[in-house]
């Protein structure tokens, strides 16, 4: 299903129609975080900015991302 429609899907009457979209949704946006937090982390970027960016703490942000990342570990 398209963004988009899953968007709609998730306001829509039926409320087991919407959480289906919203769980869609979820699992989207996690999946962007996760590649979004790996691309930050090769260019170098801090833990503690990505954390600013996502609204987050930093120890959450390394928490969930450091153990997947090579060279998540480092400071």
């Amino acid at each position: 299903m398209e963004l988009d429609q899953l968007v709609r899907t998730a306001r829509h009457k039926d409320p087991l129609e919407a959480l289906k979209a919203v769980g869609a949704l979820r699992r989207v946006i996690e999946r962007l975080e996760e590649l979004q937090v790996e691309r930050a982390r090769a260019a170098l970027i801090s833990w503690e900015e990505i954390a600013i960016q996502l609204g987050v703490t930093k120890q959450t942000v390394h928490r969930k991302h450091a153990p997947r990342i090579k060279g998540g570990r480092r400071r």
